[in-house]
C-alpha cells in the first residue's frame, strides 16, 4: 500500500473522514441515555425502545462485508460520500418519526448507510500518510472510534434534557454536511482504485446474509416481549434464522467469489480473536445501555446527569490510548488483553454491589478505571486477530472481524434487557414469598406511612397510598438486585474471556494492521 500523494494536508484529508466515523460511532451509544424519553414520546415500553439500538447495529453490520465491493465497483470517494448523505439524511427521519415503526425504519436505513464508514475512512487514512507515519493514523482513528461511544450519552443526555431526545439525531445533520463537503473537496482515489474490476457481486450471499441477520434482529427485539420460544412466530423465525445461516456458510464456503469468505477461519488467532470480539460487543454494549438505564430508572436521575455520571469512561480511554501504544510494541499483546478483561470484570463486580444510596461520584474511578480497560483490550485483540493474516486477507477479515462485533453488541444488548425484566420479576416473586401481611413489622411500617399520609391527604386514602408506597419500594429494591444479577454476569463473561485469550498464538509486537478497527 502506497501513500496517497494528496494535493492537500494529509491532516485535512484525516478530519474529513474522521468527521465521518466519529459522528458514526457515536451514534452507536447516544441514544442510549434518551431510551425512556423515546419510549414515552413514540408510547413504547423501555424493552421495545431498545430496538432503536438494535436495529442500527444489525443493519450496520449487514453492510460491512460488502463495502469493498461497494468502494471498488462505484470508486471509494463516491460511495464514501454516498453513505454520509445516507446516514446524514436518514437521521433527520430518526429525529421527526412520530411513531416507534417509522423510527426503526429509519433507523435501519442509518445504520445500512454508516455501515460502511468506519472501514473505508480507515482504509484512506492510511493511504493519505507516509508509512513512517501511518503509526499516528492510526492513533488517531483509534481515539476517535473508542472515545465516541462513551462520549455519546453525555452529549445525548444534553441534548435531550436541554432540547428534545429527536436533537440526538438532528445534531448528525451539520456534522454529515461538513463532512460530505470536505470529502468531495480532499480526498482523491488511488489508482488501483479507479483501475479496479470487481468480480460479479454476490447476490445470494448478500441476500442469505441479510435475511438471517434480519431473522437474529427481529429475535432478538420481539423475543422478550412475546415470551421468546412460547410464541408459534418466534419459533418460526428461529427456524429461518438457522436454515438462512447454514445456507450461507455453506455457499460462503463454496462459491468462487463469495461476498465473505469464510477460508479467513482457518487461521487460529483470527477465529478466535472473531470469538473475543463478540463476546467483547457483548460486554461493552450491555454496560453503554445499563448503566444509565441504572441511574434513570431507580435514582431519578436526568437523561444529562446520567450521561454526565458514565461519562468519565471516556476521560479512562483518552488515558489509557497512550499507555497501550507505548506498551503495544514492547509487551505480548497477551498480557495486555488479560490485563484489560480481568479489569473490566473486576469493575463489573463492584457495580455489581451498587445500592439505591449511591451518589453521583460513588462510581466515578470505577467508570473511569472501565474505559481505561477498554484501551487495553480494543487495540491488542486487533493486533492479534489480524497479526498472523496475509495482506490480501485483511479486507474480508475486517468485513467479518466488525461483522461479528455488531452482532455481539445487538445481542448483549437485548439480553441484559431481558435478564433485567425476568430477573427484576423473579426477586419481585422472591421478596413477596417471604414478607407475609401479617409480619409485626410490615404492619408497623404501614401504620407510620399511614400516620403520615394522613396528615396530607384525605385519611381514608392513607392506608392504600401506604401500601402503594411499600410496593413500589418492593419493586424498585427487586430491580436493584436485577441490576446487580446483569453486573455479575458480565464479570463472569469477562473472566472467561481472559482463558480464551491464552488460545492466541503469540504475534511479534509491530504496527496495528490495516483494516482493523
Amino acid at each position: 500500500m502506497t501513500a496517497q500523494r494528496a494535493e492537500v494536508s494529509p491532516w485535512l484529508i484525516a478530519i474529513s473522514v474522521m468527521l465521518a466515523t466519529f459522528m458514526e460511532v457515536l451514534d452507536t451509544a447516544i441514544a442510549s441515555v434518551a431510551l425512556p424519553y423515546i419510549a414515552g414520546s413514540l408510547s413504547a415500553s423501555t424493552d421495545e425502545a431498545t430496538w432503536v439500538l438494535t436495529s442500527y447495529l444489525v443493519a450496520n453490520a449487514v453492510i460491512l462485508p460488502a463495502s469493498n465491493w461497494f468502494a471498488l465497483r462505484f470508486g471509494r470517494k463516491r460511495f464514501l460520500v454516498t453513505c454520509v448523505i445516507i446516514f446524514t439524511v436518514s437521521s433527520f427521519f430518526c429525529g421527526a418519526a412520530p411513531s416507534l415503526p417509522l423510527m426503526l425504519l429509519a433507523r435501519v436505513v442509518q445504520g445500512a448507510g454508516g455501515g460502511a464508514l468506519q472501514p473505508l475512512s480507515q482504509a484512506i487514512l492510511m493511504e493519505s500518510f507516509p508509512p513512517q507515519k501511518r503509526g499516528v493514523a492510526m492513533a488517531v482513528f483509534a481515539f476517535g472510534v473508542v472515545v465516541a461511544p462513551v462520549l455519546g450519552p453525555t452529549l445525548g443526555g444534553w441534548l435531550t434534557d436541554t432540547y428534545s431526545w429527536r436533537y440526538a439525531f438532528y445534531i448528525n445533520i451539520p456534522i454529515g454536511i461538513l463532512a460530505a463537503f470536505m470529502i468531495s473537496r480532499f480526498v482523491k482515489d488511488p489508482p488501483y482504485i479507479k483501475n479496479a474490476k470487481p468480480a460479479k457481486f454476490d447476490n445470494l450471499g448478500f441476500g442469505l446474509l441479510i435475511v438471517w441477520t434480519g431473522c437474529l434482529q427481529v429475535v432478538l427485539d420481539k423475543g422478550q416481549e412475546d415470551d421468546w420460544f412460547g410464541a408459534l412466530w418466534i419459533r418460526w423465525a428461529v427456524a429461518a434464522l438457522v436454515i438462512s445461516f447454514a445456507c450461507f456458510i455453506v455457499h460462503s464456503v463454496r462459491a468462487q467469489n463469495p461476498l465473505v469468505s469464510l477460508r479467513v477461519f482457518r487461521d487460529r488467532n483470527f477465529a478466535v480473536g472473531c470469538v473475543l470480539i463478540m463476546m467483547f460487543g457483548v460486554s461493552i454494549y450491555s454496560m453503554i445501555t445499563v448503566l444509565p438505564l441504572f441511574y434513570q430508572e431507580l435514582l431519578g436521575y436526568t437523561a444529562f446527569t446520567a450521561g454526565l455520571v458514565v461519562g468519565p469512561r471516556g476521560i479512562g480511554s483518552i488515558l489509557g490510548m497512550p499507555v497501550i501504544a507505548y506498551l503495544g510494541g514492547k509487551i505480548d499483546a497477551r498480557y495486555l488483553l488479560t490485563f484489560g478483561f480481568v479489569v473490566f470484570g473486576i469493575t463489573s463486580l463492584v457495580f455489581g454491589n451498587i445500592t439505591l444510596d449511591i451518589s453521583p461520584t460513588t462510581l466515578l474511578w470505577p467508570i473511569v478505571i472501565t474505559g481505561f480497560a477498554l484501551s487495553f483490550v480494543f487495540v491488542p485483540i486487533t493486533t492479534q486477530a489480524y497479526g498472523t493474516l496475509h495482506n490480501e486477507q485483511i479486507g474480508n477479515a475486517s468485513g467479518i472481524f466488525n461483522l461479528v462485533r455488531n452482532i455481539g453488541g445487538s445481542i448483549g444488548i437485548s439480553v441484559a434487557q431481558t435478564l433485567l425484566t425476568r430477573r427484576s420479576a423473579y426477586h419481585q416473586n422472591e421478596i413477596t414469598n417471604h414478607v407475609a401481611r401479617t409480619q409485626i413489622w410490615l404492619q408497623q411500617q404501614t401504620n407510620s406511612l399511614s400516620s403520615t399520609l394522613g396528615h396530607l391527604t384525605n385519611p381514608s386514602n392513607s392506608r392504600g397510598a401506604a401500601q402503594g408506597m411499600l410496593y413500589r419500594q418492593l419493586g424498585d429494591q427487586a430491580l436493584l438486585w436485577a441490576f446487580v444479577d446483569v453486573f455479575r454476569w458480565m464479570a463472569l463473561l469477562c473472566f472467561g474471556c481472559v482463558l480464551l485469550v491464552w488460545l492466541f498464538r503469540k504475534v511479534k509486537p509491530s504496527k496495528p494492521p490495516a483494516g482493523a478497527h
